[in-house]
């Protein structure tokens, strides 16, 4: 009789064990552990983060964070972490959270406008994915990736194509680097390159006349017939006479850094420079800016017109004056000089 109350009680023991083993099994997979009010929440896990970081970014949202570290070590999740944008949603258990963080990598949307340079771009997409702005600067500025691409120092900007794009949050700068060349490629359809053709003009021509197009007005109405103006001066060979260009060569001599031009003087015209398209024929080296697709569009579908000049309308601010002939041109030159000079403009 002893031994069998000594069986009855190793066997209620036993029954107590397994059931205190198996309400620690449902709370630490199946029972919901989040501790959050929206209906989700999101972890971004760096390439180089490791279970600790990852811990410290769930324990405000977990209720119950050692349950969670009992799993995880269960499923062999803390010595296999993996980057990337993770989403839990509200009333996740443990099983599902550790699921979605090994293998629902969320793509993103980054987007850029009209970044003026290759820091000013790297700074906009670092605020976007992990990679830091220095790693993106180093590796749009590769030499070896120029080689291999055929783009340089001054042209390479025209290669990012403002616009939105799907990517991983945990993209290097090498990779986003590469998936930008790959956008640039698809964006020159065989259609658009067919046009470049027509006028006569390569990928890198067309980027930067389009960039000096974009810096001349925002206005995708009017873009086409400002295209149309330097398409003439182009196949006349006549100086582009571009002021944006002058603005930017002027931006890379020490004594206007730091500095707005709102008025461009005869000094500035004097500036040497391959920028400067008063005193050089033909296009610069390179972009000014980082061009619209808008504008890029207007170069290749550019107004056909007898135009030769154009200059800002004072009564009609954001918009230019055209002219055929220099006489008019002039006239309308001097109405905007007024305006400049009854605004305090001088410089």
């Amino acid at each position: 009789m002893y031994f069998k109350k000594i069986l009855i009680a190793i066997a209620l023991i036993g029954l107590v064990v397994c059931a205190y083993f198996a309400y620690f099994v449902y709370n630490a997979m199946f029972a919901p552990n989040t501790n959050f009010t929206n209906n989700e929440a999101y972890v971004f896990i760096s390439r180089n983060d490791t279970y600790d970081d990852v811990r410290e970014q769930l324990k405000p949202l977990l209720e119950d964070i050692e349950t969670f570290d009992a799993l995880a070590n269960r499923k062999q999740y803390v010595d296999n972490v993996k980057a990337g944008k993770y989403r839990i949603k509200k009333g996740m258990n443990n099983n599902d959270i550790i699921n979605s963080i090994r293998s629902n990598n969320i793509p993103i949307k980054v987007s850029f406008n009209n970044q003026n340079s290759i820091e000013d771009l790297a700074g906009r997409i670092a605020f976007q994915i992990d990679a830091d702005s220095s790693s993106l600067v180093k590796a749009m500025k590769d030499s070896m990736f120029f080689k291999q691409s055929g783009f340089t120092y001054k042209t390479a900007l025209g290669m990012y194509i403002p616009n939105s794009y799907e990517v991983f949050w945990n993209t290097d700068a090498e990779g986003f680097r590469d998936r930008m060349l790959k956008e640039y490629n698809r964006f020159w359809t065989d259609t658009r390159m067919a046009k470049a053709t027509a006028l006569g003009l390569n990928r890198d021509e067309v980027m930067t006349l389009a960039s000096i197009v974009y810096e001349e007005s925002k206005q995708p109405i009017e873009q086409p017939r400002i295209a149309g103006v330097y398409i003439n001066r182009l196949k006349n060979k006549w100086p582009l006479d571009a002021d944006p260009t002058l603005k930017f060569a002027a931006y890379q001599l020490p004594q206007y850094k730091n500095t707005i031009i709102k008025r461009v003087l005869n000094v500035h015209k004097e500036i040497v420079s391959p920028y400067n398209t008063y005193k050089n024929l033909g296009l610069p080296p390179g972009l000014i800016a980082m061009p619209d697709i808008s504008a890029i569009n207007a170069v290749l579908d550019y107004e056909k017109h007898d135009y030769f000049f154009f200059v800002a309308d004072a009564k009609k601010p954001g918009f230019h004056k055209f002219a055929k002939t220099i006489s008019q041109h002039n006239q309308n030159a001097r109405e905007y000089q007024q305006y400049l000079s009854q605004q305090g403009i001088r410089r």
